[in-house]
């Protein structure tokens, strides 16, 4: 009976192990309040009456982690992250990129890693932020897991991630507001804990200039998505409601309303994301601004095939009736260093004229 005592042993082993591992997991969980107040780093300008257009660009840069040479196994790939060459050299594009477009005055990014395994260790904040002199930035953090034990074979390992924003003008407040989520425990331990990065600028009028980043709920059924919209909804229609002027953008994880599925200008493959957003979810004036000529999210199941792989437009931007969205373009980067390609769109405060065809 040794064998015997053997088997049971290992077994005591084993479970004590996990058991462990667990209480490491639920000790060091992230446990963020509903509102917490950011503190914002940089050295930025007050917007001052001359000030007219402005721009914002919304991107997520995928931890520069889903170049085009890569899959993703939570979506029906295989790969945690990317050779550590092509994870470098993804970084370098994009960050280059970044360095030689033309500067927006406000930035959305979604999925920006700090000390995560996935991302070989590299604080990505730092190397973005270090690109834009004269501008505040703050980060709200929707990813923090010591320890992502999936999938068996190569576990996906610590993780630490964000929303990150940046403006050219001065803010008085940047706060993270959690979003609801549906996972049950112990599943939800290794989980997102989605959010949104509201930044506030104050303009001469004394009105502000609220700007929301967004990274909503990609891996359920639709109800997270709906509660997470009804909350964002609130926010914004209290804001416009107390005269300020609002744009939310970043990745919502579903399709604008107004979003029509086609084969894309570059030859890609469109297609929807269900369920679809109610078009009565927000009153009449207000726009989604989107560029309906070219997606801006792939399928990470297998690398990128241009005409092969299914695309669609999930990064955009909804918009306060008192403002004016003057131009909207989706930068078509073939999906070289992640799997989302960058929206940028310039706009001024006051009320939208009408015919713009990319909103609603």
């Amino acid at each position: 009976m040794k064998w015997l005592k053997k088997i049971l042993w290992l077994i005591l082993v084993i479970s004590g192990l996990f058991c462990l591992f667990l209480l490491i997991i639920v000790l060091t969980d992230f446990r963020p309040e509903p509102v917490e107040k950011l503190v914002a780093k940089g050295n930025a300008r007050e917007i001052s009456e001359t000030d007219s257009i402005y721009s914002v660009t919304t991107w997520n840069i995928g931890y520069f982690g889903l170049g085009k040479e890569c899959d993703f196994f939570y979506d029906g790939g295989k790969m945690t992250r990317p050779a550590k060459t092509d994870y470098y050299r993804y970084a370098a594009e994009t960050l280059k990129y970044l360095d030689r477009s033309a500067k927006s005055d406000f930035y959305f990014f979604q999925e920006v890693d700090l000390n995560s395994a996935r991302s070989y260790r590299n604080y990505q904040v730092k190397k973005i932020s270090g690109l834009f002199q004269g501008y505040e930035s703050a980060i709200a953090i929707n990813y923090d897991v010591q320890f992502v034990p999936i999938p068996l074979r190569k576990p996906m390992g610590k993780v630490k991630s964000g929303l990150f924003s940046m403006t050219r003008y001065i803010s008085t407040e940047n706060s993270r507001y959690a979003l609801p989520g549906g996972y049950s425990w112990p599943v939800r331990l290794f989980q997102l804990d989605r959010c949104f990065l509201l930044t506030r600028v104050p303009l001469p009028s004394g009105k502000d200039l609220v700007l929301i980043n967004t990274h909503n709920e990609a891996y359920d059924d639709g109800s997270q998505r709906i509660q997470q919209l009804a909350i964002l909804k609130n926010v914004m229609l209290k804001e416009y409601d107390n005269g300020n002027f609002v744009i939310a953008g970043g990745d919502w994880n579903q399709n604008p309303v107004g979003y029509k599925m086609l084969r894309f200008t570059n030859e890609d493959l469109g297609r929807y994301i269900e369920p679809p957003i109610d078009p009565n979810l927000l009153p009449e004036g207000w726009q989604w601004a989107f560029d309906p000529e070219i997606p801006t999210n792939r399928d990470v199941n297998q690398p990128y095939i241009i005409g092969e792989t299914r695309t669609t437009i999930i990064d955009f931007f909804v918009v306060s009736p008192n403002i004016s969205v003057i131009e909207i373009k989706t930068d078509d980067l073939g999906f070289e260093w992640s799997d989302h390609q960058p929206v940028r769109m310039r706009f001024r405060l006051g009320h939208q004229p009408k015919g713009l065809k990319c909103c609603m």
